[in-house]
């Protein structure tokens, strides 16, 4: 799951490749804003046929808190 979300925050998000670690901080360390946070979401509801909480959006820190969420979700 780790490289499907560091695909996404590089293809998508053109973040660079070598910074994505899955402590990595989406605003702090990857400058990854809110509007493209919303993209991203948007992107992962996609591919895995997902739905997230609003409620869930704030869960999402770092590279490794989107990983957990997705395989929770995905059981």
């Amino acid at each position: 799951m780790f490289e499907d979300v560091k695909k996404m925050l590089v293809e998508d998000l053109s973040v660079a490749e070598d910074r994505i670690v899955p402590e990595a901080e989406l605003v702090n360390d990857l400058g990854i804003n809110s509007l493209e946070l919303a993209d991203l979401i948007m992107i992962c509801e996609e591919k895995y046929g997902i739905t997230v909480d609003d409620d869930d959006i704030h869960r999402f820190i770092t590279v490794g808190d989107i990983v957990d969420y997705l395989e929770e979700k995905k059981g």
